[in-house]
């Protein structure tokens, strides 16, 4: 069985996106491409209708080439149990109220039992300040935290 693994929306929109004039974003793009092409056949990838709304904002083009990546990509449900978990990230200040989203892939990737939430989502998701945080939420609702990391992380060294 492969691991399970949600991606998160800046993972088609690094897919899909004209080259950063910023190097580190570039090499961030070109990292999730080589990605996509190599590792993402080694998980079952999941995603859900907050990506789907988010990948449809913006540039029509740019918008219709995220969606068609995510085409064939299941969507996880939304269930009242995410919900309570992203109460938690909110009430604890894990996740600012202004970045609901965030805490909702975090939360439907915890309550889908996810092995990993794929991001580049560093400020809010990926973020080492707040995993500890996160996977104690997990152990306090009898959940696992899956692992939350970067494409860059998943590569071979």
């Amino acid at each position: 069985m492969k691991p399970r693994l949600y991606l998160e929306t800046t993972i088609p929109s690094y897919l899909v996106a004209r080259r950063s004039r910023d190097l580190r974003i570039t090499a961030d793009q070109e990292t999730t491409t080589e990605w996509w092409d190599t590792k993402r056949h080694e998980y079952d990838l999941f995603t859900s209708e907050i990506v789907i709304a988010e990948v449809s904002e913006g540039d029509g083009s740019m918008s219709k080439a995220r969606m068609e990546i995510l085409a064939s990509v299941p969507r996880l449900s939304a269930l009242p149990q995410a919900d309570e978990i992203i109460e938690l990230l909110l009430r604890d200040g894990i996740i600012p109220p202004n970045a609901t989203a965030d805490a909702a892939h975090i939360a439907l990737s915890i309550v889908h039992a996810m092995d990993f939430l794929l991001t580049w989502n560093c400020k809010h998701i990926s973020n080492p300040h707040n995993f500890r945080r996160i996977e104690r939420i997990c152990a306090r609702r009898g959940y696992a935290c899956p692992v939350i990391c970067t494409p860059e992380q998943l590569l071979p060294l």
